[in-house]
């Protein structure tokens, strides 16, 4: 069998690892556009705050490390068509300009997405970045280190725009954070965590302007020096542009089937409409399972997961015996020393999916109470989102300041992707030692106060 992969990022890595695991006879090949293999964006922050030194270490993987599997791995390599009647790929090479055909047994698509840049007066000005792919990574590091560079104005208030808040603010840049949303990180967090995410923004000095749109850049001689909104002006020597991404997805017009906004469409099996092709990662909508509908999630392990369930369909006996399960989407943030999970819908990502949700937030100490805060005790805050008749779990979100709350986000995770009820969290049997939490999780009290149990006060 031979089997093509189109795109080197997380699902493209997942699905060569697991070929060439399950057929080590196959030939496997990585088709990859770009030049560095393969530039994880998402650790980006890591090396701009130097926590990692060395820009090409930021990766899934080397060429070489699946090489040594038997895999083939080729950089630079755009593939502009898909030919299903006789199953090859049209590509072309981006340094030489040549132009060759690539057949295939199993096509499976990783394409990925691009990040939006606003279409607004003065965006072809100088000095307004992206932060995606590793030749950005290296572009922003520079601006960094650069003392002509003061004030800072970062377009998007996501993952991506609050991570570049929190390098230019390590660096002493004066950074105003703009978005269009009224919530700081209002797709992830609901108002009560976001509020206080905003007022340690503000207590880093960062001039937080939240539902305010950009109107222009303006600048001079062809250089950025103001960002211009709906509400005011505000200086600027450098913009980072956050505000979102959009599938890549424009050369499989007319060929595979895409939704209005270009969005690849799969069936339950993540198949497009062409017979052996697949797809897989943030191009794709995936099944929701606390929406119980498609919505993009575009996150690696949403990728990972669709590409080992595509491999273990199409390499079984049994293919397409059983559906692609769906996906949570689970993330965790840390925001100038506040750590954050979260998991499934919030009161935004349910509005836009139509979904009804009710939502119970709830704040306690993480310790028992004779547990001093000079002894490691500390606040802790708790959303859990859930369908107002049935009591399933649809989403969930905890906080603390400088506290690792990752564990409950993954317990969050399994119980909305095991559709759990309010009771079965209220009632679960959490471990309790008084170094670590109290007599109940702060998950059990949360979700016994959204059924009124008595209040836990020790």
């Amino acid at each position: 069998m031979k089997y093509l992969i189109v795109g080197a990022s997380h699902g493209g890595h997942e699905a060569a690892l697991e070929l060439l695991h399950k057929e080590p006879e196959a030939e496997v090949t990585i088709l990859e556009q770009g030049d560095f293999i393969s530039f994880m964006s998402c650790g980006m922050e890591l090396y701009l705050t130097n926590k990692v030194i060395d820009d090409t270490s930021v990766r899934n993987f080397k060429p070489s490390d699946l090489e040594d599997l038997g895999g083939v791995v080729k950089n630079n390599s755009q593939v502009v068509a898909i030919n299903a009647d006789d199953k090859t790929v049209h590509v072309k090479n981006t340094v030489t300009g040549i132009e060759t055909d690539e057949t295939y047994d199993k096509l499976i698509l990783s394409t990925g997405v691009n990040p939006v840049q606003l279409p607004v007066p003065g965006n072809d000005l100088k000095n307004i970045f992206l932060m995606r792919g590793h030749d950005w990574a290296l572009k922003i590091k520079a601006k960094l280190a650069d003392p002509a560079v003061q004030n800072v104005v970062i377009v998007g208030a996501g993952y991506i725009g609050i991570e570049a808040t929190e390098a230019f603010v390590g660096a002493g840049k004066h950074v105003t954070l703009i978005d269009t949303l009224p919530n700081v990180l209002g797709a992830y967090l609901n108002e009560e965590m976001s509020d206080k995410i905003k007022q340690r923004l503000q207590t880093n000095g960062v001039d937080v302007r939240m539902h305010e749109f950009v109107q222009a850049y303006i600048g001079d001689a062809g250089v950025l020096s103001e960002v211009e909104t709906d509400s005011g002006s505000y200086p600027a020597d450098l913009v980072i542009e956050a505000v979102g991404v959009q599938p890549n997805t424009d050369w499989l017009q007319g060929t595979v089937l895409l939704d209005q906004k270009g969005w690849i469409k799969t069936d339950s099996f993540l198949q497009t409409n062409l017979p052996d092709v697949y797809a897989i990662g943030d191009a794709i909508v995936p099944f929701s399972i606390p929406a119980n509908k498609p919505m993009p999630i575009a996150l690696a392990t949403t990728a990972r997961r669709e590409a080992q369930y595509v491999v273990q369909n199409i390499t079984s006996d049994n293919v397409n015996a059983k559906p692609f399960k769906g996906v949570v989407g689970t993330s965790a943030l840390d925001v100038l020393g506040y750590s954050f999970a979260t998991a499934g819908l919030n009161r935004t990502t349910a509005d836009r999916a139509s979904v009804a949700m009710e939502t119970v937030h709830y704040e306690d100490k993480r310790l028992p109470y004779f547990v001093s805060s000079q002894s490691g005790n500390g606040d802790i805050a708790v959303d859990l989102s859930y369908n107002p008749d049935t009591h399933q779990i649809l989403g969930g979100a905890v906080l603390a300041d400088g506290y690792d709350v990752t564990a409950h986000g993954n317990t969050l995770a399994l119980a909305i992707s095991q559709k759990l009820t309010l009771e079965d969290i209220a009632e679960a049997d959490f471990f309790f030692q008084p170094g670590f939490d109290r007599q109940w999780s702060v998950l059990n009290l949360a979700a016994q106060h959204a059924l009124g149990y008595g209040e836990f006060t020790r």
